[in-house]
């Protein structure tokens, strides 16, 4: 696919992720206000959010090619869990996750001036029980401070996982498979 992409995130692991696809891509961030409205469920929330990235770069003048956006929100029950406000808000977080499984949903969203084309992709995790020592420890590794849900797989928090059902990639923050098929269907028309 010799297609050039916009990615419109400041994530480092969306960069990353994104060059595993060998798509030529140029990255800038938006500034989107990523508040959940009241009574809006999390499968909505997220592909909103990744909508709204995408076509806030349209807005700002990216239009030479597809923007990219993306979101990603860990949820229990019915409930999205973002990035924690502190330590408490964090640890009542791991709490809620130690022992369960939760979803991790992300969305994917690519726009140009025409059209918008985005697609959820859901993804159980499996956490172990976790002590009130590992939960301490782990807040003071720095790790979870910018990453919803309290937790990167991708990195310290990954030990914590006993199971996965679904794409690895979209728990660290952009499904690989989807984004590719996303894209071929949004080319294609």
């Amino acid at each position: 696919m010799n297609t050039a992409v916009y990615l419109a995130s400041a994530s480092p692991r969306r960069k990353e992720l994104l060059a595993q696809l060998g798509i030529e891509f140029s990255q800038f961030s938006v500034d989107a206000d990523e508040s959940q409205l009241p009574n809006e469920l999390p499968h909505d929330y997220v592909e909103r959010l990744a909508r709204l990235k995408a076509c806030s770069g349209v807005e700002l003048g990216y239009t030479d090619r597809p923007v990219l956006g993306s979101d990603t929100v860990v949820v229990i029950g019915n409930e999205s869990l973002c990035k924690p406000r502190d330590e408490a808000d964090f640890t009542h977080t791991l709490k809620r996750l130690s022992g369960n499984t939760h979803q991790v949903l992300t969305a994917i969203a690519f726009a140009t001036k025409d059209k918008v084309l985005s697609q959820v992709v859901s993804t159980d995790v499996t956490f172990k029980k976790l002590s009130d020592e590992e939960i301490k420890a782990y807040w003071q590794s720095g790790e979870p401070q910018d990453k919803a849900g309290g937790y990167g797989i991708q990195g310290l928090g990954g030990r914590f996982v006993t199971h996965i059902s679904g794409s690895y990639f979209s728990v660290v923050g952009l499904p690989l498979y989807e984004t590719e098929q996303l894209l071929h269907a949004f080319l294609r028309g």
